[in-house]
């Protein structure tokens, strides 16, 4: 339920409407408004990536799971909701209420997935990763189908972005706050305290976590996947902070058009993930992995290329197949390699890695659209190396050997 909560903010403010009106309206459509975008997400990346290990050693330390979790909703909400309060030109406000967005939002992503070994045994992992996956993109889509529908509303009446974003920012923030409330009614801290919790505060977190940098070679196989993470991760930020984007800008996409690829994208993505959980679970999580980076690669080369809207449907339909796969298996794989009593801490790197790679690869992308000229064909053919790099690192991850790792210090 909390992927289903939680799924509107990347859906409609990163991915299909704000991410747009940023470029577009927010910063007037000037030559650095895309480098601008990715800038502001990848700084609020970069303070996640600090600040996130430590915040789940702290978490695992005290049992703290649910009670940090409460407290990254309410903030991503209410931040979610002041963005209903941006109107063009208010580019300084835009950029600090993106930033606080989400870092709360990545800060709770963090905390829930280390929930996910708690409830499901290691052979379900897959699958039960793929439900969350498949029920957060019609969370999405959920959040996306009303805000398409004011949007619809709102141009029949020939109003423009101005007066139809800030209402969606509005529907996304009330669409979290209560599915949410799912979450906190229902889910259990089953998460004990460290005995004697000593010592206390961010000092014994950092102390975990130092301890947990200096076994790293016996964790080995989670710090491959760790560095494949941080390639093929960086192209997955790319598709949910640059698709509406590129979209319209390259390919001439109108804004209600936008939105009903990123709605298909989302259905494509649910059916993917759900299916595809039961099938890594089956044929491994390492191989159902590369299967999906290899799409990932076809879908760069098919958008680069094309230059018709039916060319790009079909990228965004592999895209949307291997989005939930491939975000399902990776943190099912670093369930499996995580110890018991290190969950936290152990989804905290692992986001450390997903939020340095939404770094590289936005920003990346926004680097050599703006060096370019505005080449954003370039940009997300340059995507496919990412995927290509995260492939190769892959095979060096050896499952069972990362399995029997973290068993011997469950």
């Amino acid at each position: 339920m909390y992927d289903f909560a939680n799924s509107g903010y990347t859906t409609v403010v990163l991915t299909a409407v704000f991410s747009a009106y940023f470029v577009g309206a927010v910063a007037g459509g000037a030559p650095w408004a895309t480098f601008a975008w990715t800038a502001s997400l990848s700084l609020s990346y970069a303070i996640v990536m600090v600040s996130m290990p430590v915040i789940g050693a702290w978490a695992d330390r005290h049992a703290a799971k649910k009670r940090l979790l409460g407290i990254c909703t309410v903030g991503c909400v209410l931040a979610t909701a002041a963005l209903s309060q941006v109107e063009p030109g208010d580019v300084v406000l835009s950029v600090a209420l993106i930033v606080l967005s989400n870092v709360c939002f990545s800060w709770g992503e963090s905390l829930i997935a280390a929930f996910l070994p708690e409830l499901a045994r290691p052979k379900a992992l897959g699958r039960v990763s793929g439900w969350g996956w498949s029920f957060g993109y019609l969370g999405g889509m959920l959040a996306l189908g009303l805000s398409l529908m004011v949007v619809i509303r709102a141009q029949a009446d020939g109003q423009g972005a101005a007066e139809f974003v800030p209402k969606t920012m509005w529907i996304t923030a009330v669409v979290f706050a209560l599915a949410s409330m799912c979450t906190f009614v229902w889910l259990r801290e089953r998460a004990q305290p460290g005995p004697g919790i000593s010592p206390s505060g961010l000092g014994g977190a950092w102390l975990q976590l130092r301890q947990t940098y200096r076994r790293a070679r016996h964790y080995r196989d989670f710090m491959w996947l760790l560095a494949c993470a941080v390639a093929y991760q960086g192209g997955v930020a790319v598709t949910i902070a640059l698709a509406a984007i590129y979209a319209e800008q390259v390919i001439g996409f109108a804004k209600q058009e936008t939105m009903v690829l990123i709605f298909v994208l989302n259905i494509a993505a649910a059916l993917g993930a759900f299916a595809f959980g039961y099938w890594q679970d089956r044929i491994g999580h390492k191989r159902a992995l590369g299967v999906t980076l290899l799409g990932w690669i076809a879908t760069c080369v098919i958008a680069a290329l094309t230059t018709t809207k039916g060319g790009f449907w079909y990228a965004a339909a592999i895209a949307g197949v291997c989005m939930g796969s491939s975000q399902s298996a990776g943190r099912a794989l670093a369930g499996l390699f995580a110890p018991a009593a290190q969950l936290a801490e152990f989804y905290g790197l692992w986001t450390f890695a997903t939020r340095l790679a939404s770094i590289v690869g936005p920003l990346t992308y926004g680097v050599i659209t703006w060096g370019t000229g505005g080449n954003q064909r370039l940009a997300i053919a340059s995507t496919a190396v990412l995927f290509f790099i995260g492939w190769v690192l892959l095979q060096r991850v050896d499952v069972e050997r990362g399995r029997l790792a973290a068993l011997k210090d469950a």
